[in-house]
């Protein structure tokens, strides 16, 4: 069966591809070398996060290009990158409140609530749900909010008050997971074991197995319940 083409528009230029790729596979196909904005390819790392319109749609749409499928006469740009403010601290010293978005992010009390940052994000997340949660000095909550990003930073293009609505997530994360939730001890055994070289052996043994053998025994595993 022929494959149907259909014409969309890469960075300004028509080309003919098959309709059922996805915006990056129709990039590969019109001869784009993916070296940068490629990343997993499976929608986790963020990197491919692209702008598109319809021929005919006013409104300008967001997404990951190894996700979305092409359609008839879409206009096509990736943003492979976009310009965070990451600040630098000490997780180990850093405040528990809200004082410390106060100190780093204080964009984030520009938020104008316009839910610009939501409409467009690549991952059905509510960053203007978590900002203010961040606002609030509730880490958890934020911290909870955002945990799907993949920091593609298409919220923050879209943000007239210049937030990086991801590296508040990331500080959130942190501060719940180092003060506010409760300690895993099964994890922290488990790091102890490690680091005492309980399973050095057992791990050398993995590394000499071939990739076949591997995927039986991970197919096979026991599960803990």
């Amino acid at each position: 069966m022929e494959e149907k083409m259909i014409d969309v528009f890469l960075f300004g230029k028509k080309y003919s591809v098959p309709s059922n790729l996805t915006i990056m596979g129709a990039m590969e196909y019109s001869g784009y070398q993916l070296v940068r904005g490629c990343g997993c390819r499976c929608g986790f790392c963020g990197a491919c996060a692209t702008l598109y319109r319809i021929k005919g749609d006013k409104e300008l749409k967001t997404c990951l290009a190894c996700q979305t499928q092409v359609q008839e006469n879409m206009y096509i740009a990736t943003l492979p990158n976009f310009p965070l403010v990451k600040e630098v601290y000490d997780i180990n010293t850093v405040s528990t409140n809200e004082q410390v978005m106060m100190q780093l992010y204080p964009e984030i009390y520009s938020c104008i609530g316009c839910n610009a940052c939501t409409k467009s994000c690549t991952q059905g997340i509510n960053p203007m749900q978590y900002i203010a949660y961040a606002q609030r000095g509730e880490f958890e909550k934020c911290a909870e909010e955002s945990f799907d990003c993949v920091m593609c930073g298409v919220c923050s293009s879209r943000c007239p008050a210049g937030i990086s609505h991801a590296q508040v997530g990331v500080l959130a994360r942190r501060i719940t997971g180092k003060y506010l939730a409760p300690e895993s001890v099964h994890l922290t055994n488990r790091v102890q074991e490690i680091e005492n070289g309980d399973f050095t052996e057992l791990i050398e043994k993995l590394m000499q197995k071939p990739v076949e053998e591997l995927q039986e025994l991970y197919n096979t595993r026991e599960i803990e319940k």
